[in-house]
């Protein structure tokens, strides 16, 4: 939260925010409101992009989850212009614009289990030319208020700093690149010659479980890497409902044999009573 504070604090115009999942104890909303109340007394504008709701019962056949319960009231309570974002499935970003010139993101939400149970990455950038493209990928989630028709933004590659070295980053953005996406992380798998290092959640784009059964069975590339056991097993019951999905199950089952994929067990419910703002199947 203090990483976090620091760049709102840093903010001079602008500072749009969205994301899927923000609830906070009051400790650490204590620390959110005062910095964003700073930054608007010095006249930013704030505004937020957040998951819609989704129903307790999802169609997991069409490939529906069910949105954390909280975030809505959580973040209507901060006081500030925001947008309900709605579609089928799960407006999933996780990112805030700054400036227009700075970007903060990764794969963590803003809830206090994200920032101290989960095994989480957050990553700042100071691109005015990526910052843009997260710019007009927010700005279609504000004027669509659906996230069903955004992402198909074309970004090229932008040249950035690290470690006092060049790199190249690309940004690309779903659903709207969601096909390229796929292909590109086929592609990337495909023409490997060492090795092929895997860290994720989930697993479950057929095309990559299609290269990687590929890989392994000419067996000169190494294939190894780490996913969350517990939300796997919840894969598999899932494609199991689903018969165009079932042929994932074994052939994923061979993968993770094969590559030795270490699967981690999600963090077991707390004994401890739960903050009414916590979700309560964690």
């Amino acid at each position: 939260m203090a990483r976090l504070t620091d760049f709102i604090r840093a903010a001079n115009r602008s500072l749009d925010i969205a994301v899927y999942d923000m609830r906070f104890s009051d400790s650490l909303r204590a620390q959110l409101v005062a910095a964003l109340r700073e930054r608007a007394a010095a006249g930013v504008q704030i505004r937020f992009c957040y998951d819609g709701d989704k129903p307790p019962q999802p169609n997991v056949a069409a490939g529906q989850d069910p949105a954390p319960a909280g975030t809505s009231a959580f973040i209507q309570s901060l006081g500030y212009p925001w947008r309900r974002i709605a579609g089928m499935k799960l407006m999933h970003s996780k990112f805030i614009v700054r400036d227009r010139q700075s970007v903060w993101t990764g794969s963590t939400n803003m809830t206090d289990d994200a920032f101290t149970l989960m095994e989480n990455n957050v990553i700042e950038i100071d691109s005015a030319p990526l910052a843009a493209y997260y710019a007009q990928d927010f700005e279609q989630l504000w004027e669509k208020e659906n996230f069903e028709n955004t992402g198909k933004i074309h970004a090229e590659p932008v040249t950035l700093t690290f470690g006092e070295q060049p790199a190249t980053a690309r940004v690309m953005f779903s659903p709207g690149c969601g096909l390229e996406i796929d292909t590109e992380i086929a592609r990337r798998v495909r023409a490997a010659q060492r090795r092929v290092r895997i860290c994720s959640l989930l697993i479950n784009s057929g095309t990559l479980i299609g290269e990687l059964l590929t890989l392994l069975h000419r067996g000169r590339v190494v294939v190894d890497g780490i996913c969350d056991r517990t939300q796997m097993a919840e894969v598999y019951t899932q494609w199991q409902e689903v018969p165009s999905n079932r042929w994932k199950v074994p052939a994923l089952q061979k993968i993770v044999a094969r590559a030795h994929l270490a699967g981690k067990n999600s963090t077991p419910r707390r004994r401890r009573p739960i903050h009414p703002l916590e979700r309560q199947d964690e």
